[in-house]
């Protein structure tokens, strides 16, 4: 959820340090800190944005060639200038930055303080690096060891990097659980949470994986497996560039990641589906075809957005491939008992590769006997790695914290499999194939034809901006995109939304229809629709205010609702793909009528690297 970025070589480490900051404040974080080593160690933080920290410093002769510097996001402690890394040991000499969390700290922190210590903050972070200190000066031979004996009793998540002033030219930096991506350049290396701080210098990198410690120097980069033995590392070439990452004259990265769905479906597809051939490539799937054919189970796990898309593949696997499928929160599959069975197959869905729960998940059914395949957007990330087979979505970088075209990504993805496994089983004639797969050739433009109701959308958005409450109403393929319909809506506006399947409503959420309650109906044609439209009908009864998404040239829920926003026909299957969009626009564009950060909101992070 934090952010690191750390720079050894023979450039000025502060201006590429803070750079990297800047380019990681889409994860979400509440104060940021560097600590720079030129003759002696020197550490600078503030509670708040990167740009306070950038103006505390501004005037200062910062000439250090190494540093490391954070972007906290509290767990252990509040928001403040003490709690903010990096943290400096007992001695001064080492400075440290970790993202993940200690679950033990406690005990060790007791064990420290009969030994006399004092700690200057509340954070978990202070206590690991006091620890490491006290190893150090006590019981090992280099700081490298006493990393090393500290980190086997560790419990919990972590990614830490450790300046040393007595070692200006090394840093030392380890990982378990959390991200670490390690760039190399001439005569220099750059460390972060993702390529992102990086690509401007280097498209060289090595992706490190749990318990490996990397000692890094300007020439040097020594990587350790557990048993303290060298390991060749792995140089992956980035397929990323600058532009990916910056807004492009958009006023929001959300803004742009939402009119970059046209290129991000048609990425998703190019090289996979050809509508003219009647095929579908992907060799994920091709090299273990059998295999999933053969499935008795499908699982589908992943968390918020990637949850919604994995309930969306439920209907779809089923109705296409005939095969019993279930859709776990990550977050409660890790901690159940689950039944697995070997040759289930889980699907795990992820932005970034990098969601915490998801991980644990899939290593614990992976031990069971599990087949895991990926559907990720991060190249590189933990859960590719960890994955047997995959499917990379090729959404290209998302800034914007509320997730918006991996989300279509992850769906187009999804379809794909979906499509060629169906077929291939004989669950799915060739004649619907062949319709479906056309299609899904027609997405992109489609989406595009959405996009031009943006500004009919922000007038909805000003007129709704201050309800108090939301109610999103589907059924069938639409009532998963009911759900991330209310999750966009309360992550960026702060208004209370909640989503259900449209015929649930008499079961409880029909009380609060009153005349000041938007209900959104995504109602495009499908096989519910005239039942959506009773729905519809009971909310207007009841002086609700009905806003429905629907397809082009709909007269019967035009005459019924108060507001409408038109997408393109398509089979109804596909449809969600449009859908969303709408929905997507409604959230941005009512949290800018509000006067919200739309890219940051509250509380929120991007890579959910902790419980």
């Amino acid at each position: 959820m934090c952010g690191i970025v750390a720079y050894i070589g023979s450039r000025e480490a502060y201006p590429i340090i803070l750079k990297g900051l800047q380019r990681l404040e889409y994860r979400g974080y509440d104060s940021a800190g560097v600590a720079l080593l030129d003759k002696e160690l020197k550490i600078y933080k503030k509670k708040g944005k990167v740009s306070e920290l950038e103006s505390s410093l501004i005037g200062q002769h910062l000439p250090a060639k190494s540093g490391i510097g954070h972007t906290r996001w509290a767990t252990h402690g509040e928001p403040s200038d003490r709690n903010a890394h990096p943290h400096c040991s007992p001695s001064g000499k080492l400075a440290m930055v970790h993202n993940g969390i200690i679950e033990n700290f406690a005990p060790i922190k007791k064990e420290l303080q009969k030994k006399g210590y004092v700690f200057k903050s509340d954070t978990d972070t202070e206590v690991l690096l006091v620890f490491i200190e006290d190893i150090f000066i006590n019981d090992a031979e280099s700081l490298e060891a006493a990393v090393r004996i500290a980190l086997k009793r560790i419990i919990g998540a972590y990614v830490i990097i450790l300046l040393d002033e007595s070692q200006p030219d090394t840093l030392i930096a380890a990982r378990k659980g959390s991200p670490l991506v390690i760039g190399i350049g001439p005569n220099e290396h750059f460390l972060a949470s993702d390529a992102s701080p990086i690509i401007e210098y280097t498209k060289e990198v090595v992706y490190i994986n749990d318990y490996e410690m990397a000692i890094v120097k300007p020439d040097e980069l020594v990587l350790k497996n557990p048993g303290n033995e060298r390991i060749t590392p792995f140089i992956t070439k980035l397929d990323m560039d600058l532009a990916a990452i910056e807004k492009g004259g958009y006023k929001h990265f959300m803004l742009k990641e939402i009119f970059e769905q046209p290129t991000a479906v048609f990425d998703c597809l190019r090289g996979r589906l050809d509508a003219k051939a009647g095929t579908i490539r992907m060799g994920g799937i091709d090299r273990q075809l059998d295999l999933l054919k053969e499935a008795k189970r499908i699982i589908l796990v992943g968390c918020g957005t990637s949850w919604h898309a994995g309930l969306l593949a439920e209907y779809v696997f089923e109705e296409l491939c005939r095969v019993p499928v279930e859709v776990e929160y990550a977050s409660e599959f890790r901690y159940r008992n689950p039944v697995i069975h070997p040759g289930d197959v889980i699907i795990a869905i992820s932005q970034s590769g990098e969601t915490a729960d998801t991980l644990v998940a899939l290593e614990n059914a992976k031990n069971q006997g599990a087949f895991i395949f990926g559907v990720v957007n991060v190249v590189g990330s933990s859960i590719a790695r960890l994955s047997q087979a995959g499917a990379y979505t090729h959404a290209g970088p998302e800034i914007g914290v509320a997730s918006t075209k991996a989300f279509t990504a992850q769906l187009t993805v999804l379809y794909l499999i979906a499509i060629k496994l169906g077929y291939a089983k004989g669950t799915l004639s060739r004649d619907r194939y062949l319709h479906l797969i056309n299609e899904l050739a027609l997405i992109p433009d489609k989406i595009t034809e959405v996009l031009k109701t943006a500004p009919e959308v922000a007038c909805l958005a000003g007129k709704y901006k201050n309800a108090r409450d939301f109610l999103f109403l589907g059924r069938g393929y639409n009532f998963p995109i009911a759900l991330e319909g209310a999750l966009k809506l309360k992550e960026i506006s702060y208004i209370h939304a909640e989503g259900y399947p449209a015929a649930e409503m008499k079961h409880g959420p029909i009380a609060l229809v009153e005349e000041s309650l938007p209900v959104v109906f995504v109602a495009t044609k499908d096989a519910y629709h005239e039942k959506l439209a009773s729905n519809a009908q009971e909310i207007k009864a009841r002086k609700g205010n009905v806003l429905a998404i629907i397809t082009e040239r709909d007269t019967l829920f035009e005459e019924i609702a108060d507001d409408t926003i038109a997408v393109p026909a398509s089979d109804e299957i596909l449809a969600p793909l449009l859908s969303v969009v709408p929905l997507q626009l409604l959230a941005y564009y009512t949290g800018l009528a509000k006067g919200l950060d739309v890219d940051k909101p509250r509380n929120l992070a991007k890579s959910v690297t902790v419980e």
